[in-house]
């Protein structure tokens, strides 16, 4: 079955940057590469909410409030996806969750919490 791990977490300064990985096992490499992969972010009594996903083709969308800082990438012969957070704000503190295959019926990591405070 697939599993997804999500990496790269912590705690960060405002205006700091931080990479998350997020590494997908159980499936082969060209299976990985047709996935539609992204990460998604959460606090505690809120909905979870679109950070960036990437196509098969590459093709990206972003949310609305992370668009121009942060960078979705993807290693498919690591089965990888990758979020370059760039000046990161207070309000990007979330608990950010990787997923394959789309929200409805797809795959779930656990998360990986990012907390953003001076």
């Amino acid at each position: 079955q697939v599993q997804l791990v999500e990496s790269g977490g912590g705690l960060v300064q405002p205006g700091g940057s931080l990479r998350l990985s997020c590494t997908a096992s159980g499936l082969v490499s060209s299976v990985y590469a047709r996935y539609a992969m992204g990460w998604y972010r959460q606090t505690p009594g809120k909905e979870r909410d679109l950070v960036a996903r990437t196509t098969r083709n590459r093709i990206t969308e972003y949310g609305d409030f992370v668009r121009g800082r942060f960078t979705i990438s993807r290693d498919n012969a690591k089965n990888t996806v990758y979020l370059q957070m760039n000046n990161l704000k207070i309000e990007d503190t979330a608990r950010y969750y990787c997923n394959a295959g789309g929200t409805a019926g797809g795959h779930w990591g656990k998360g990986t919490l990012v907390t953003v405070s001076s």
